[in-house]
């Protein structure tokens, strides 16, 4: 079956809004999707910030430009989550979301349906504030309930999934790839869900 590359980030609000969207375009076209971690450096082109309990900034390195450009992008997803009942709440600090992605490539090895019951619980719960993506006992839970074995996700965390996100990370980049959602077909990169329509007609013409 041919397939196509989706670069995705769990602490993007963007990638959780085009997740179900590139699914449904894979199945209406007969293809299958190779879902890839993308670990997003925010503060280098966003800066940084942390809120406390009462959502309030405690800590920042952004300038007026990038406080604009972070409100509207969350208020916009928020708009966009509110269409299709999802729950998107601003996160209150910037997630290292690295080991979660490791555990997705932990998941993907555990099979298709593993990996997708783990893919939709880490988007879900994240964008409520229920799931800390940085811890890898609670990841570890988590690919538990969906059915992944845990046993050496501790060492491959530590050593060869982080090589093997790394390796991926670079890969992207070599490809051009900047940024989440990306979906690379054949080699045409496109980013973002706004181009979901460009990939479905150039793949029902091929």
């Amino acid at each position: 079956m041919r397939s196509i590359d989706a670069y995705s980030d769990y602490k993007s609000p963007y990638a959780y809004l085009a997740k179900d969207p590139i699914n449904a375009l894979a199945a209406e076209c007969g293809v299958a999707v190779r879902w890839l971690p993308y670990t997003l450096d925010i503060p280098a082109y966003l800066g940084s910030a942390t809120l406390g309990a009462d959502g309030k900034v405690v800590e920042e390195s952004r300038n007026g430009h990038q406080w604009r450009r972070v409100r509207y992008s969350y208020m916009d997803c928020r708009r966009q989550a509110r269409k299709v009942g999802l729950v998107i709440r601003g996160p209150q600090k910037i997630w290292n979301s690295e080991p979660a992605h490791i555990g997705m490539l932990w998941a993907q090895r555990a099979g298709d349906a593993v990996f997708r019951a783990y893919h939709d619980a880490v988007f879900l719960r994240f964008w409520k504030r229920e799931l800390d993506i940085e811890d890898p006992a609670v990841l570890a839970s988590v690919l538990a309930e969906c059915g992944a074995p845990v046993a050496g996700f501790a060492d491959y965390l530590a050593a060869e999934g982080k090589a093997e996100h790394d390796r991926i990370r670079q890969d992207a980049e070599d490809k051009g790839v900047f940024g989440v959602p990306s979906i690379l077909v054949e080699d045409e990169l496109f980013w973002g869900r706004e181009h979901l329509d460009d990939i479905r007609a150039l793949l029902r013409a091929a």
